[in-house]
């Protein structure tokens, strides 16, 4: 088996890959997010704007773009990770200040455990 010589990402969250062998299984498994690897997301011939999301014509169409396949023309690709960009970023930080972020979000939904606990629980006497 050969190790990767170019540094690859996992598609799903840019953690390196240079541990597993190519050419990926099908089921290769990043090690960090356990997200499959054989997938088009991760494929040099990925286009997300044209039809059947792939440059390559010849291949078949796969409809699960995220779940290890079959395809011939799949080579994995460098720069699959896109990550959040600055766009994505400002949107999210809009969300967070406007309902209060992740933390408030777990404040409220132990008070809100806290409460059906109350309601559902044990009598307390």
């Amino acid at each position: 088996m050969m190790k990767m010589a170019v540094d690859f990402q996992c598609w799903k969250c840019g953690a390196g890959l240079a541990e597993l062998p190519l050419p990926l299984s099908r089921l290769a498994e990043c090690p960090a997010c356990r997200a499959y690897q054989h997938v088009c997301c991760m494929c040099v011939h990925f286009a997300p704007g044209i039809p059947k999301q792939c440059a390559e014509q010849d291949a078949e169409e796969v409809k699960e773009k995220e779940r290890p396949n079959f395809c011939d023309y799949f080579k994995p690709s460098p720069k699959s990770y896109k990550g959040a960009d600055a766009k994505t970023q400002s949107a999210k930080s809009k969300l967070d200040s406007l309902f209060g972020g992740a933390a408030a979000a777990e404040d409220h939904a132990g008070v809100a455990r806290g409460k059906l606990d109350d309601l559902f629980g044990e009598d307390k006497k």
